[in-house]
């Protein structure tokens, strides 16, 4: 599979609404996952925990709601993603972003079984690396 590098937007609770509006016009293959299917403690279950949609054109966008306790600033609710199966790759990738900026999660193993962390670089730019596990969709 190798590594992909995509946008990842938060919602304020219409993260659903607003990816199948996205697959409407951009087409492809929505997989849409909640914070109930994954047994996420104190969050609304019928909200995103995570969305990827994958269009035929080579389109990729990734989409969640924010947790409670996270604050939904608008203008500041978009990230670049990167993800993958080439663990020393992006564990390299997040080492160097990381460099003079600060790390909001450790880049380590999470709930769902994939090694995930995010940060924010020198620059004020968001990023989340995540390192796919076994049996895991991407």
């Amino acid at each position: 599979m190798g590594s992909i590098l995509n946008p990842y937007v938060s919602f304020d609770g219409n993260a659903r609404e607003a990816m199948e509006f996205y697959q409407s016009v951009l087409g492809g293959e929505l997989h849409v996952t909640t914070f109930g299917e994954s047994g996420v403690p104190d969050a609304p279950a019928e909200q995103v925990m995570h969305a990827q949609l994958t269009s035929s054109a080579g389109f990729t966008v990734m989409a969640s709601d924010t947790p409670p306790g996270m604050p939904y600033v608008p203008g500041q609710n978009i990230a670049i993603s990167l993800s993958g199966d080439d663990g020393d790759a992006l564990r390299g990738y997040f080492a160097g972003l990381s460099e003079g900026g600060s790390v909001n999660i450790p880049l380590e193993r999470q709930m769902w079984g994939d090694e995930f962390g995010a940060l924010v670089d020198r620059f004020g730019i968001g990023w989340m690396v995540n390192i796919a596990g076994s049996g895991s969709p991407g």
